[in-house]
């Protein structure tokens, strides 16, 4: 394995489509077992940035590296290290939640036996789906999927984690449990990063955020850091979100909405 000190590293990734640039010139690193957050509004570039860091995408330009691998350049070796949750993620629609776990271990050549089982039946309980034996997943509401879509991660125990809104339709206990289970891998030293439109989130998990704003990197760093770069001690994510992205002011914008039309 490398001896890099990150376990994901941009380097100038550009992404374009014709004219348009939904990336452009993007670089961080994120060292291994932290939480980083990656927030932007729609069409920012985080999804684009994710999938070419996974290899879904390849980059106009730059390189994509997990624990110092190419991610196009040496994808075997990166992509055994990674898992990509999508904010939709593809789940085999016609198995059950057994099945499609037990369809992912053999995908990645797990050994199959009592602990192969043991690590299934402990994120079914997790995720309260172990009782939904003989239920497809088709039939899983967009929280459930979005929970076997995790445990079908973890059964594999990957050092790196990109997700793409891993909360996004839980329920609020739901949404906890990922969070306290995010925070206790980054502790055992499992890298996450982070895409989420729920700021909150974001401020209580990660200890270094960056800021997307139509395909350029606007900033990088821990809270404390941001606050200085906006020039407010003070500001909470939103704030500095707002003032980082500088958008129109939404009073503004109601007031062109309601103004008498002539």
């Amino acid at each position: 394995m490398s001896q890099t000190p990150h376990a994901v590293e941009a380097r100038h990734l550009v992404k374009g489509y014709g004219v348009v640039r939904a990336v452009q010139d993007v670089s961080f690193q994120v060292p291994r077992g932290e939480i980083f957050g990656f927030l932007g509004a729609n069409g920012a570039g985080k999804t684009t940035t994710l999938r070419m860091l996974c290899g879904l995408i390849r980059p106009t330009a730059g390189t994509a590296l997990i624990d110092g691998f190419d991610v196009f350049a040496q994808p075997m070796e990166a992509k055994a290290r990674l898992g990509y949750l999508d904010e939709e993620p593809f789940i085999h629609p016609h198995l059950t939640g057994r099945e499609f776990l037990d369809y992912i271990a053999d995908l990645y050549r797990m050994p199959r036996g009592p602990e192969r089982h043991r690590r299934m039946e402990r994120l079914l309980g997790l995720f309260e789906l172990a009782d939904r034996d003989g239920e497809l997943v088709g039939a899983y509401s967009h929280g459930m999927k979005q929970k076997i879509g995790l445990a079908s991660l973890l059964i594999r125990e990957p050092s790196v984690l990109l997700l793409d809104e891993p909360t996004n339709g839980l329920d609020p206990r739901s949404a906890r449990l990922v969070k306290d289970l995010l925070e206790e891998l980054a502790t055992r030293g499992t890298t996450v990063l982070l895409s989420t439109h729920i700021l909150e989130v974001a401020q209580a998990l990660c200890r270094r955020i960056a800021i997307m704003d139509r395909g350029h990197l606007v900033a990088t760093g821990t809270m404390e850091e941001l606050r200085t770069q906006a020039g407010s001690a003070q500001a909470t994510l939103e704030d500095l979100f707002l003032r980082l992205t500088a958008g129109p002011e939404s009073s503004e914008l109601i007031e062109r909405l309601l103004a008498p039309q002539p």
